[in-house]
């Protein structure tokens, strides 16, 4: 990690710091954390939050890392500089992979420190006198004591728990202030302080999880109707969307289950509004059907499936990346669609109304690849990188008032319209049900032009081929509409790290550590449009690599086995974690060494923090 004081002079960051807080569900973890994001985020800093948690409501182990710096914060990053265990098992687990020049702070009266590595600072605290008996502060004093040996003035804090316990009066502000004191007082006078201090800088930044983003997004869009049966981990979006229903004017469904979520959700976007769902992989898979129907009567929807472990229940708060051929083949047979895998939260919420506008301009279903390390995961955002006014395209839409939104097809009447005409680009004048003079036909079986189902009495060979091409037609000019993936990083590289969706961030800082600390030259090329996939400018790029190495969180290589079937390439090497936690950097830079050194050509790593 870089750690340095004073002016930076080549673009480095001057800081770059990691906070671990463990326990148990129940100990009130989310608190700290949630003090410490805002003060960083206040300051200007940049940071990723990751929590690693179980399925439970209280008890077993969990452990947030949040990780800040005034450069870029792809990660979780590779080590802790602070780790606060609330529990004796939390300090078992970690105490042995603190680094040199770390810290940890603990309640001296519950918890007692095994061996300690050389130089790592244990700092005990005399929690039960600095509380005065109020044992719900007892993390109030971990949190000052952090802020004071990262030399962060006590004012922050002081702001942030008033606007934290506001809504419990002002008697539980000044009690937690006044505790916060005797926390932050008691470390300047025992502890070492670290030997850099984290800046304030200019700009205030804000913190969102994935989740959050997705609803936002889903806002800047126009969605009218949000429906979800609460599935973790992307019950978020359902939180996010309820809370700002009333105020938004947003109509917002908890449903029985997935089946009727996605066909509320199709018959919302029936009726002309912006509809959305989001969901995981087991609830996904209950959506499918009606995800095909969408196709067959070309109505756009947008459904997320924010990826968990699996199969079947799976480790249910654990991240992979194993629902990639479930949404390729989400419905069955042959119809457009398009599937896109964000990198981040910033890149959630742009995403959300571009798709919407693909969807409706292409008429087809919208499905989003995300998961648990990006839509539970927290970061900070530039305000200013967040467009709320985007561009808005309901495609070729008849509405009752006349307008076609530049549609060339009006002036039909009930005989004369044809909902699903056979144009030259495969899209059809969409009109809303209520459309005087529109009146047609929208069933789920294949019909004609006109909606009129064509398998009742005869099955007309000629009409099913003209509408399967018709629909099919419509992908024929949409690679033009996105963009293209890029080489990031050297032409003269020993090796392409191939990615898709969230391992975009920890490749990127992997490459970077390559690079300065190993002398090892990689680029990365990360892949975010799934389908319609960029084939040609993908084989372009790979071609003129020297060995391409496919990094993935599931245990098939269900990326590589894509690439492959779309460009004939296969991967000379692989990076594949499928242990529920996300990848850190050095799992990456272990890798690619391993491979570039011919010792195997498929490295698989296993998360050591958390065992």
């Amino acid at each position: 990690m870089t750690k340095k004081q004073g002016a930076s002079t080549d673009n480095k960051p001057l800081v770059d710091f990691a906070v671990g807080i463990g326990g148990a569900a129940g100990q009130g973890i989310a608190t700290p954390g949630n003090i410490l994001a805002r003060i960083f985020a206040r300051r200007g800093l940049n940071l990723h939050a990751y929590n690693a948690y179980q399925s439970l409501i209280r008890g077993g182990h969990t452990f947030l890392t949040i990780r800040a710096s005034d450069g870029p914060v792809r990660s979780m990053g590779d080590s802790l500089d602070v780790m606060v265990p609330l529990n004796q098992d939390t300090m078992d687990r970690h105490l042995a992979v603190m680094p040199p020049g770390s810290s940890v702070i603990y309640d001296e009266r519950k918890i007692t420190p095994g061996d300690t590595p050389e130089g790592v600072q244990l700092c005990p605290l005399p929690i039960k006198e600095l509380v005065s008996g109020n044992k719900l502060a007892a993390n109030t004093v971990a949190v000052a004591v952090v802020l004071n040996m990262l030399g962060i003035e006590f004012d922050d804090l002081a702001d942030a728990l008033e606007l934290i316990f506001s809504r419990k009066g002002e008697a539980v502000v000044e009690s937690n202030r006044e505790i916060a004191q005797r926390g932050y007082d008691y470390a300047a006078d025992n502890f070492s302080a670290f030997p850099y201090k984290a800046p304030r800088l200019s700009k205030r930044l804000a913190v969102v999880t994935g989740n959050e983003a997705v609803g936002m997004g889903a806002l800047a869009a126009g969605v009218k109707f949000y429906a979800a049966y609460p599935m973790s981990p992307s019950t978020g979006v359902l939180m996010y969307m309820a809370k700002h229903a009333r105020e938004l004017g947003i109509m917002v469904r908890q449903v029985e289950d997935e089946i009727g979520v996605m066909n509320m959700i199709i018959g919302a976007a029936h009726a002309g509004c912006r509809a959305m769902c989001a969901t995981s992989g087991g609830g996904f898979a209950l959506m499918t059907e009606a995800i095909g129907m969408s196709g067959m009567i070309e109505t756009p929807i947008v459904c997320i499936d924010v990826q968990r472990a699996g199969p079947a229940t799976g480790v249910p708060t654990k991240t992979e990346q194993g629902d990639l051929w479930q949404l390729l083949g989400a419905g069955q047979g042959d119809y457009p669609k398009f599937i896109v895998a964000p990198v981040s939260q910033t890149d959630l919420f742009n995403t959300i109304p571009e798709l919407f506008n693909l969807t409706d301009r292409y008429q087809c279903p919208g499905l989003v690849l995300s998961d648990l390390l990006i839509s539970e995961g927290t970061s900070t955002v530039d305000p200013d990188d967040l467009n709320w006014q985007p561009v808005i395209d309901r495609g070729q839409m008849i509405f009752p008032n006349g307008n076609t939104n530049d549609n060339p097809y009006g002036g039909y009447n009930d005989n004369e319209y044809l909902r699903y005409a056979n144009t030259e680009t495969g899209i059809s004048p969409r009109a809303v049900p209520g459309v005087p003079g529109h009146i047609h036909v929208a069933a789920s079986d294949e019909h004609d032009e006109d909606g009129t189902l064509i398998s009742d009495e005869f099955t007309n060979p000629r009409k099913r081929r003209m509408m399967v091409e018709k629909r099919a037609r419509k992908m024929d000019t949409v690679l033009d509409a996105i963009d293209p993936p890029e080489l990031v990083g050297s032409n003269d590289a020993a090796a392409t790290l191939v990615g898709f969706g969230s391992t975009w961030g920890v490749v990127l800082e992997a490459i970077e550590k390559l690079a300065s600390e190993n002398n090892i030259i990689v680029n990365q090329l990360h892949v975010k449009w799934i389908v319609p996939f960029h084939a040609d400018a993908i084989s372009s790029i790979l071609a003129e690599s020297q060995k391409i190495i496919i990094v993935e969180n599931n245990y098939s290589g269900q990326f590589a086995r894509y690439l492959r079937s779309e460009t004939g390439i296969k991967g000379d090497a692989y990076i594949r974690k499928y242990d529920g936690e996300p990848f850190m950097p050095h799992h990456i830079v272990d890798g690619v060494k391993a491979l570039l050194e011919g010792e195997t050509d498929l490295y698989v790593p296993t998360h050591e923090m958390m065992v």
